[in-house]
């Protein structure tokens, strides 16, 4: 979407748009802004020329990633080139700023993985018909909460990115919006963290927070009737997890191993999260609409990012 205000002369309405995905994403690759912004090209040299305008005008930057022998650029906005994103006012401010330093830093490769996973989404809700744009994910919202086995801690959960999806049934006419949780595991964490984080998913699911004490009352706090997460969401998201970073078969046990974990957890096991793990090679190649997610509780049988229960016997699937 074009600017309102002036731009610097040379920077089109494609580098714009470039400009609002770095600011969301914060350290995207040339490939994936190809995939992302001009996928009908077969060659990515316009948009290269673009981003190169942006850098040139001091709004982007670049370092390089080695992959394969070869180096590949690794795009992020400036503070200026932050501040006309946010001047514009189109997209949520957000705080953080990438830096060269960080741009270099551990967290490249998960935050490139964590653009390729949605990526998977947006190139596949193309082939499908359905609708799911480059902004259409926001990486690190906050979600505070607490958890009964945590007494008086004040908790924040931070899903890798937040993901809206319109799911379109053109034989049915209807029209779904979903809502993902999706966290992307490079195998770099312990499995036992890994399933602490979806301990943490069914507490926030579960958490119905305390009210300030009514006027007058001394010392006491009331409970809220609603759950908190319903303040920004009408149904709470499936979680997928998508790992990457290993063989498929160390990839397999992974999974193997969570689920056997997450099942001895009670808190899991009674909760209404919905959650499913894949690979991240499945992803892409698949996408998210076909049996590529293996349930986290449950019978390990394959199916897709509806993560429908699987019904017991003469059970129509729930949706």
């Amino acid at each position: 979407m074009p600017y309102p205000h002036p731009v610097p002369q040379g920077v089109g309405p494609l580098a714009q748009q470039a400009m609002h995905v770095l600011y969301q994403h914060r350290l995207v690759s040339t490939r994936q802004l190809h995939q992302l912004l001009t996928p009908h090209h077969t060659r990515a040299e316009y948009l290269r020329r673009q981003l190169h305008t942006l850098r040139n005008a001091g709004l982007a930057n670049t370092v390089g990633r080695r992959t394969s022998g070869q180096t590949e650029l690794l795009w992020w906005l400036t503070d200026k080139g932050a501040q006309a994103v946010e001047a514009v006012g189109l997209l949520p401010q957000r705080p953080y700023r990438m830096s060269p330093e960080a741009a270099l830093g551990p967290l490249q490769e998960h935050t490139l993985a964590g653009t390729d996973a949605g990526l998977a989404f947006v190139t596949h809700a193309r082939r499908l018909g359905h609708e799911c744009s480059p902004l259409d994910w926001a990486p690190e919202i906050a979600h505070y909460y607490r958890d009964d086995t945590r007494p008086g801690e004040e908790l924040c959960l931070i899903p890798d990115a937040v993901l809206n999806y319109v799911h379109t049934n053109q034989e049915q006419r209807t029209r779904t919006m979903l809502t993902f949780f999706i966290e992307v595991d490079r195998t770099q964490m312990t499995i036992a963290r890994l399933a602490a984080k979806l301990h943490a998913y069914a507490a926030y699911e579960q958490y119905i927070p305390q009210l300030p004490a009514s006027r007058g009352a001394r010392n006491t706090r009331r409970t809220a009737t609603t759950h908190a997460w319903r303040s920004r969401y009408p149904a709470f998201p499936r979680l997928l997890l998508v790992l990457t970073g290993a063989s498929p078969s160390r990839l397999g046990r992974r999974i193997a191993d969570l689920r056997s974990l997450a099942a001895s957890d009670p808190d899991l096991t009674t909760s209404n999260l919905r959650a499913g793990v894949t690979t991240l090679d499945q992803l892409t190649e698949h996408g998210p609409f076909a049996p590529v997610f293996t349930p986290i509780l449950g019978p390990a049988q394959s199916t897709d990012a509806w993560l429908r229960p699987v019904p017991a016997a003469g059970q129509s699937p729930a949706a």
